[in-house]
């Protein structure tokens, strides 16, 4: 099944409602590392459960790097990083694997280009993370990233066991208003089409047995 965007007259979403969307979103990111520290401090200051000392740090120690990790992403990918207009794939490529080291799936990434605009770098981070929601089980998520003349042309196949795309994301690479499912996995593919779109380019899924692939051209 592929799927290509822009699609013509698909249905508006309010500005204000996608930003409710886009923060929900986030917060679901990093609630859970938060309370995951809580549970750690709780468990330091409990008198009773001191033979739990070294659990509880490495918990603190390790949901503190989980958050660290999506936010410094989330700071890019979602466009709070107002300043740069250009990013070094390097760093792109450290706030990739910062995710998903957190993630069951591997990431490969093959970025020739040495550095890319805005546009191309929130393509590249959002649909990595995509790639990797799409291999709950493990696999592998490959990035290939070349500039073809005056576009950058970006490449994502993941593959592996149970491979698959929820409904709802193929709906917001489209460009549709979500029907039915999760806005917190429909709001970042609503978003890759807005910007991309915005940006003057597209982007295709194509979901096949154990494979996910995602492609998407923007101008350089």
């Amino acid at each position: 099944m592929t799927d290509q965007l822009p699609v013509p007259d698909a249905p508006a979403v309010r500005a204000a409602e996608l930003a409710a969307y886009l923060a929900a979103r986030m917060c679901h990111d990093f609630i859970s590392p938060a309370s995951a520290i809580v549970s750690g401090l709780d468990l330091l200051e409990d008198p009773s459960a001191q033979d739990m000392r070294e659990d509880a740090m490495n918990l603190i120690g390790a949901s503190a790097r989980k958050l660290a990790d999506l936010l410094a992403f989330s700071r890019v990918a979602f466009g709070a990083s107002a300043s740069a207009e250009t990013f070094d794939a390097r760093e792109l490529e450290k706030l990739a694997q910062g995710v998903f080291g957190h993630m069951r799936a591997q990431l490969e990434w093959g970025v020739e280009t040495p550095g890319v605009s805005k546009p191309a770098a929130r393509a590249l981070l959002n649909l990595a993370q995509l790639a990797g929601g799409a291999l709950p089980t493990g696999g592998t998520a490959r990035v290939r990233c070349v500039q073809e003349g005056a576009s950058i042309a970006i490449a994502i196949d993941a593959t592996g066991p149970r491979a698959r795309l929820r409904p709802e994301v193929l709906a917001g690479l489209r460009g549709e208003a979500l029907a039915e499912g999760l806005h917190g996995h429909w709001v970042q593919a609503y978003y890759v089409h807005l910007f991309l779109g915005d940006a003057g380019g597209r982007v295709f899924a194509d979901v096949n047995e154990e494979r996910v692939l995602f492609a998407a051209t923007v101008p350089a």
